[in-house]
């Protein structure tokens, strides 16, 4: 018998090594908060936004549309009253003259973040994507005026793209989830996904900016935090960030609602939806980029991992 069953144990130990080339699959969640992959499919979105919604007539009527309906500017928006251009109004940041100490204030929480927590390589990282996304913003509003394609009004010819006040709190949101703890991770991005839904839809449905320029800045910091987090190695990558089951439903649906209200106007339906549904798509996008992707690739690993740490046992 012994002989008969001395085969079995090779065989066991073959089955243990079938598994060691998987063993790599056990930090592929870090890896994948890394790949090129994101940066190049967001840079391409940006791109494709600017090219369709600002380098074409028809891009552009549609875009110009908006501001006919109702009363120009954005005294019936519902969040007028908070947007700061109401006289003695306290802006809600980054509105109006807020934008840079907001982004003063942002940079200075990192630098006491990172170094509270010595997470030096995550800080650098952090820092960046600020600085590319709200450098990018300027460097791209310069370089690349907006054509008059269509014949325009003089005062829709002074926006640019991207938006300037959405590229704040979209790479600030992106820049904090870097920093901070995995377990508050989630917690943050939920924070600040909040608060780009509300600033993203107040600054187009008050006429600040049409929905491309506000859908572009999203995407120019989604880009810039791919890139900036691509040169992380795996043990400095922010890892995989284990959410609450309902925390993204329960995320996305008060983003919804938060763009919904912060969008509103008294005058015009469409232009308060079209308003609210950039909003939303912002803050799914920024969602994803923070904590969608690493979730989603440690929920795909961890049954492979615990099946491994379970066969030896049926075996």
């Amino acid at each position: 018998m012994t002989q008969h069953d001395s085969p079995s144990l090779p065989a066991h130990r073959a089955g243990a090594t079938e598994q060691a080339p998987g063993a790599p699959d056990d930090i592929s969640p870090s890896r994948t908060t890394r790949p090129w992959m994101p940066a190049l499919l967001y840079t391409l979105g940006f791109l494709t936004v600017y090219l369709l919604a600002v380098c074409t007539p028809w891009g552009q009527r549609a875009e110009n549309a908006l501001f006919d309906l109702g009363i120009p500017g954005g005294e019936e928006a519902w969040i007028y009253p908070l947007s700061g251009s109401a006289y003695g109004s306290t802006p809600i940041p980054p509105m109006e003259l807020t934008a840079k100490p907001t982004v003063m204030a942002g940079l200075a929480v990192i630098v006491v973040l990172t170094l509270v927590r010595r997470c030096w390589r995550q800080g650098f990282a952090a820092l960046g994507v600020v600085i590319l996304a709200v450098g990018g913003k300027e460097v791209f509003k310069a370089t690349m005026p907006r054509p008059d394609l269509v014949g325009a009004p003089e005062n829709l010819l002074d926006q640019g793209f991207p938006s300037g006040h959405t590229v704040i709190p979209a790479a600030l949101t992106l820049a904090a989830v870097l920093v901070v703890s995995p377990r508050v991770r989630p917690y943050v991005a939920t924070a600040g996904v909040l608060w780009l839904a509300c600033i993203a839809a107040a600054t187009a449905t008050m006429g600040g900016h049409r929905p491309s320029e506000v859908l572009g800045a999203t995407l120019l910091a989604c880009a810039c935090h791919g890139l900036a987090t691509w040169p992380l190695p795996p043990a400095a990558a922010p890892g995989a960030t284990r959410n609450p089951r309902a925390l993204p439903t329960i995320t996305l649906t008060l983003a919804l609602a938060v763009a919904l209200v912060s969008g509103a106007r008294n005058d015009t339906l469409t232009r308060s939806l079209v308003s609210a549904a950039t909003a939303f798509i912002c803050a799914v996008l920024v969602w994803y980029a923070a904590v969608g992707r690493p979730a989603h690739d440690a929920r795909r690993t961890r049954p492979a991992h615990d099946a491994r740490r379970t066969r030896p046992a049926l075996d």
